[in-house]
């Protein structure tokens, strides 16, 4: 039975997803004059069809598709406004879903604290004077505020336990730290800005140590006040004017924090800098090699195409090493996306009685069902 879906929602839905017709006619298994006829109300779709459009390419409500008219939300160019216009269609359409998903993570955590961040020490506010300051001294009063030293860095096990250090270390600090799979290697990780509760998500498929640096590169967007996109190639060729400073001070924050100049200077071999000297370097500071070649490029070590190619290099390497590894504990999994900061404040108003089962479970994004095994093991 075919059903009376509103086609300007149909449009509406592709376009927010960053999805061509080609694309939803591949994922539907159907031609493209079909999905076109759906698009112009000369055809509806199926019941059916209709769930699998809403639930499995568009990822939205299906009542969403009976409104009279496309529900207004912010849109990508209003949240990324230090983006290039160029830039906004290379947005995979999984990126696209998982920052809709992290705005409703902001809005989830505005109702579960009352519309009032719980940390008593943010680093947003006193620290948002990027723009105008040195960044290796902010840098240094970040390192201070978050309470690392170097000596505490270097004596951390492994990647693993760096990037866990680091996170916790930040959403102290009042910044909510989320992962996720984003199942590609165009987009690092993004944050979205906002006053009281700054949301920071890192693609999970990245190595431990590029997240690390996504982590301090997205810190460095919210205080200058703004959402940014982490992208793995780079960005800079297509930026111009105040966009491109702030793109390079955020790239420059993030190294310093990660490797401060004056201790990397003191550790630095000299002679030639090969892969193996470059691999010394970053495992001191449990950091990726590429952070550690960036440092030599920024001192004029390392050329700018050896730098590009290198990285390259890295990132097929860290894809290649993924292949054939296994999904883990799905609970586990679970606990690592959502971070123990937000399942802390979850299950907090739901012993509390503030929250039943199925509110807690919109919240979490688990099934009912899930909900007992997933305390059991974020308790252990």
């Amino acid at each position: 039975m075919k059903v009376s879906a509103n086609s300007k929602v149909l449009r509406w839905a592709r376009a927010t997803s960053n999805l061509s017709l080609d694309d939803v006619a591949s994922r539907m298994g159907r031609p493209r004059q079909v999905i076109e006829a759906w698009e112009s109300g000369q055809d509806s779709p199926t019941y059916a069809q209709l769930e699998t459009l809403a639930y499995n390419v568009y990822k939205r409500p299906l009542a969403v598709f009976f409104f009279p008219e496309p529900p207004e939300e912010e849109g990508l160019k209003e949240s990324f406004r230090t983006l290039p216009d160029v830039e906004f269609g290379k947005i995979p359409p999984r990126v696209v879903h998982l920052i809709r998903q992290a705005r409703s993570m902001q809005i989830g955590l505005g109702e579960l604290c009352d519309g009032r961040n719980p940390s008593n020490t943010r680093i947003l506010g006193r620290a948002d004077v990027l723009e105008s300051s040195d960044p290796v001294r902010v840098a240094q009063d970040v390192r201070r505020f978050l309470n690392v030293t170097l000596d505490e860095q270097a004596c951390w096990a492994d990647d693993g336990e760096a990037a866990e250090r680091w996170r916790r270390a930040i959403e102290d600090a009042g910044v909510f730290v989320f992962k996720d799979a984003f199942r590609q290697d165009e987009v690092s990780g993004f944050c979205l800005y906002d006053r009281e509760f700054p949301v920071i998500l890192v693609n999970n498929s990245m190595p431990l140590t590029r997240q690390m640096f996504t982590l301090f590169h997205e810190l460095a967007h919210l205080m200058l006040q703004t959402s940014g996109i982490d992208w793995t190639d780079d960005l800079l060729s297509s930026l111009t004017g105040r966009n491109r400073r702030l793109e390079v001070l955020c790239n420059e924050f993030a190294a310093e924090v990660l490797a401060p100049t004056a201790d990397f200077m003191a550790h630095l071999r000299k002679g030639r800098h090969d892969d193996h000297s470059v691999s010394v370097m970053a495992a001191r500071y449990s950091v990726s090699r590429e952070v550690i070649l960036r440092r030599l490029l920024d001192i004029g070590l390392v050329t700018e195409d050896y730098y590009r190619r290198k990285a390259k290099e890295w990132i097929a390497e860290a894809r290649r090493s993924r292949r054939g590894t296994s999904g883990g504990n799905y609970y586990a999994t679970k606990i690592s996306y959502l971070g123990r900061t937000y399942l802390n404040i979850a299950f907090a108003q739901y012993y509390r009685n503030r929250l039943s089962i199925h509110e807690l479970s919109g919240y979490l994004g688990v099934k009912v069902d899930h909900i007992p095994a997933l305390e059991q093991a974020f308790s252990k």
